[in-house]
């Protein structure tokens, strides 16, 4: 079936569990699936759906494990237009700078050619501790597009 990046943007682990439920999901349904910790644009050329997994840091920062293939985005600016992308933000809605961190690089897919397969999902840490739950419920509704 489909090859799938789950790009994971992580403080203190949070979005790598949800990115591993995802990819344990998507898994089976028959979907070659890997977990990026420190995402490199030379190991994702294989993968025609990249889903993002991101926490925001800060104040309204990337977390720091993923700010190298941000960076490397900016310098290199890929071609990707053979790329889709799905965004799942985490973040905490009391911070005036809830789930910017991710749109940082949100913006830097667009700017290379990639489009988003679906709208992006927002998970607030304040109305739902478990953020795993919402993220499969939000691939359930959209898993018939890959």
């Amino acid at each position: 079936m489909t090859k799938i990046a789950l790009l994971v943007g992580t403080t203190l682990g949070g979005s790598e569990y949800v990115a591993d439920e995802m990819a344990a999901q998507l898994t089976q349904l028959d979907h070659q699936t890997e977990v990026f910790i420190e995402p490199n644009l030379d190991e994702l050329a294989d993968f025609s759906l990249w889903i993002i997994v991101c926490s925001t840091h800060g104040a309204g920062d990337l977390p720091d494990n993923i700010v190298p293939f941000y960076q490397q985005l900016m310098i290199e600016k890929p071609d990707l237009n053979h790329i889709k992308f799905a965004l799942c933000a985490i973040g905490d809605s009391s911070y005036d700078t809830f789930c910017q961190g991710p749109e940082k690089i949100i913006a830097q897919l667009l700017q290379h050619g990639s489009n988003a397969i679906v709208d992006k999902l927002q998970i607030d840490v304040q109305h739902d501790p478990i953020p795993e739950e919402p993220a499969l419920a939000w691939l359930l509704q959209w898993q018939h597009l890959i």
